[in-house]
């Protein structure tokens, strides 16, 4: 079996908790200089690559700079720090839950990416983290949605993280979420919503399509105020945006949802008045490093049942 190359260790520390980019130069392609090559892969604008070559800021495995018309070598890699857009800051913390040497689990506001992704890149979960608690190693071992809150958990040794990620693809995890969405006396419940969810990229919401169901859902009523019902949600798969659509197809659409029954107008940068009322209630799994047994519960309140009076119908 032929063995991969091994890829060097960056020689550029993280900036505000960001990785550098890392670039390996094709095999099989052919250009006359590193600088020829980023320029028409990055597609910068102009002069945006001269002006990272000139200042010394892409540099080669031994971290020296990578001259300008230095020669292009196939498998060679190449690392830079990339300008961070311009980001909204989420007013709300990122509280610790549990540490130890292998694990941190964190509790996650809402609009808060988990890790960097598009615009959102320094204001992440992962981010924050990583220099609040001076851990540059810590990935995470899965995702949240930006717009849902709660439990996440993240890894601290590089070596363990595809250990703790099996948790996730073998199933041997317990979640359960919190939602609040209306109330119907019509929907009968608990009921397991099974179907199958599609995801186009470019495309902002998900949609069920016909096909063998790749996402199965259970909904249970805990208790129900006036028009609103508090729910919790037992998800069996992992499908983008599964639980919204399940409860939007059981005609429950969650409250402050953006994108389901429709695609909202998303209101102006820095509103942060009416979250999505889904919250990553609980996470419960046995550690497959220390072999404990942990059950952790997020300490946050979802705004439309605790502020029940205050939040829109």
């Amino acid at each position: 079996m032929r063995r991969r190359p091994r890829i060097p260790p960056s020689p550029l520390p993280q900036r505000d908790g960001v990785d550098p980019v890392r670039v390996r130069l094709p095999l099989g392609e052919e250009w006359a200089t590193v600088r020829d090559h980023l320029v028409a892969r990055l597609a910068a604008g102009d002069g945006v690559i001269d002006g990272m070559l000139d200042a010394g800021s892409i540099v080669g495995a031994d971290g020296r700079p990578v001259a300008r018309d230095a020669t292009y070598v196939p498998g060679m890699y190449v690392w830079f720090h990339r300008a961070l857009p311009d980001e909204e800051l989420v007013p709300f913390p990122v509280e610790v839950v549990y540490r130890d040497e292998h694990i941190v689990v964190a509790d996650k506001p809402h609009f808060l990416a988990t890790t960097p992704r598009g615009s959102h890149v320094a204001e992440t979960a992962l981010a924050r983290l990583r220099r609040d608690l001076g851990i540059p190693t810590l990935t995470a071992a899965h995702r949240l949605d930006r717009l849902t809150a709660g439990l996440v958990l993240f890894t601290v040794r590089p070596e363990e993280r595809g250990t703790y990620q099996s948790l996730f693809r073998d199933k041997r995890v317990t979640k359960e979420y919190e939602a609040i969405a209306p109330y119907d006396p019509e929907v009968a419940l608990p009921r397991t919503v099974r179907s199958r969810i599609v995801k186009e990229r470019g495309v902002m919401a998900a949609r069920e399509v016909a096909g063998e169901p790749n996402a199965v859902s259970r909904i249970e009523l805990l208790e129900q105020r006036g028009g609103r019902g508090r729910y919790r949600l037992l998800p069996h798969t992992g499908q983008t945006h599964q639980l919204r659509v399940h409860m939007n197809a059981s005609g429950l659409p969650i409250l402050g949802d953006p994108l389901y029954p429709v695609v909202a107008d998303p209101g102006p940068a820095g509103d942060f008045r009416h979250p999505l009322q889904l919250l990553a209630r609980v996470l419960e799994f046995t550690d497959p490093v220390t072999g404990r047994t942990h059950r952790f519960v997020s300490g946050r309140m979802l705004q439309a049942w605790s502020a029940y009076d205050e939040w829109p119908l």
